[in-house]
């Protein structure tokens, strides 16, 4: 009788010790993948509405990590865009043009806002693994789900994905951007051999901007999944090597 009361008593207190916090695992395939040398990805967005509701005009950005280098990129309405980053520095490339260090790219004549923006996009540029460990801390809810985790996007999560760089939009009086308390969204993170292999976004709803309130539709579903763990390699071009110093 003793054996058969304590067995229960042991299988009830060693139970929390097997099971693993979702939110640990996550971070520790992040971690791994942080660790990796070199990994390249590929980012993906699917809306009904085309780029509608995303980062004005551009896409999510791919890259590649390889020793202390970062490239990424992203197709914008008009032409690929190109940076490569060393530590706090970065160079430009966008389209035909040259490559250009930030200053130069501010000042060199056209679309001065835009070309802040996108000195702003690469300077604030993350890596998979970095962007996983930030979001871990705006989601809710976060559970396993079937060979994945899944969980709710905060509001705080949703305002961050759409502050567009950090620029005035004239909606949410409070935060200078657009309102998205009409949004909702969720995040997926999926492990391979403890590591990092993709991570999901899809966000669903109305966003208002300006004072008037102007609102679009959005259905936005952005999927970045790892590649080429360990192999990855990133050429830089003399002209890009030379500005990075």
């Amino acid at each position: 009788m003793k054996t058969a009361f304590l067995l229960p008593l042991f299988t009830l207190a060693a139970a929390p010790l097997f099971a693993a916090d979702p939110a640990d695992e996550i971070k520790a395939a992040a971690k791994k993948l942080s660790d990796t040398p070199s990994y390249a990805w590929t980012a993906k967005n699917e809306s009904p509405q085309g780029d509608r509701g995303g980062r004005g005009g551009f896409g999510p950005a791919s890259g590649k990590v390889d020793n202390g280098l970062t490239y990424i990129s992203w197709q914008g309405q008009n032409a690929k865009t190109e940076a490569i980053k060393k530590g706090d520095k970065f160079v430009i490339k966008s389209g035909g043009d040259e490559w250009q260090t930030a200053a130069e790219l501010e000042d060199g004549g056209g679309d001065n806002n835009r070309a802040r923006f996108t000195s702003r996009r690469v300077q604030n540029a993350k890596t998979p693994a970095q962007e996983v460990t930030e979001l871990l801390g705006r989601v809710k809810n976060l559970k396993k789900d079937g060979d994945a985790y899944s969980a709710d996007l905060t509001p705080e999560a949703l305002k961050q994905m759409y502050s567009f760089g950090g620029r005035r939009t004239g909606g949410d009086s409070g935060s200078g951007g657009p309102d998205v308390s009409g949004l909702k969204g969720t995040a997926k993170f999926w492990i391979k051999d403890g590591v990092l292999s993709k991570y999901q976004t899809h966000v669903q709803g109305k966003m208002a901007f300006g004072q008037d309130g102007r609102e679009i539709d959005v259905d936005r579903t952005n999927t970045f999944e790892i590649t080429d763990i360990g192999t990855a390699k990133i050429s830089v071009p003399a002209e890009a090597k030379k500005k990075l110093g």
